[in-house]
């Protein structure tokens, strides 16, 4: 009889990534960050038990999207009262909160549960490329294009 393997909780070590998003593209570096943070990087993963590490994103703003998707990609928002629906254009997101697109992204490849919503606070997100994550030395992550 074979048993499953199930992490205990002093087994597991919380590691530190560092990603520069500058030039990379969406769609990828998202898959990959989400990954991470599920940690399916490691042998010892498990679907549900965070097995993950902690990723840190600099320079959001840089990243590049293929075809005509800065203008026709499409982010909706409701204020709560009728007719109040909000559209914003993958341009303008980025304009003025470019750290939303990849949170946005990242998202839509976790699960839609309580460890989703636990592994998204995992997730540090910047726009320029300083981050007051130094103490935790995070080592960089290898995004294969």
């Amino acid at each position: 009889m074979e048993k499953t393997y199930y992490p205990k909780q002093a087994e597991l070590t919380q590691e530190w990534f560092v990603v520069d998003a500058a030039g990379k593209n969406l769609g990828r570096l998202s898959s990959q960050i989400a990954a991470v943070l599920l940690g399916k990087h490691k042998p010892t993963y498990t679907p549900g038990v965070d097995t993950g590490a902690h990723v840190v994103v600099l320079n959001c703003g840089g990243i590049t999207v293929t075809g005509n998707k800065l203008e026709d990609k499409k982010y909706y928002r409701h204020t709560g009262y009728p007719g109040g629906i909000r559209e914003t254009s993958l341009k303008r997101q980025l304009e003025k909160h470019p750290e939303r697109v990849i949170e946005k992204a990242v998202w839509g490849m976790l699960p839609h549960n309580r460890h989703g919503h636990k592994l998204m606070k995992k997730l540090k997100l910047y726009t320029g490329s300083e981050h007051p994550h130094a103490a935790q030395n995070p080592q960089p992550l290898a995004i294969q294009e």
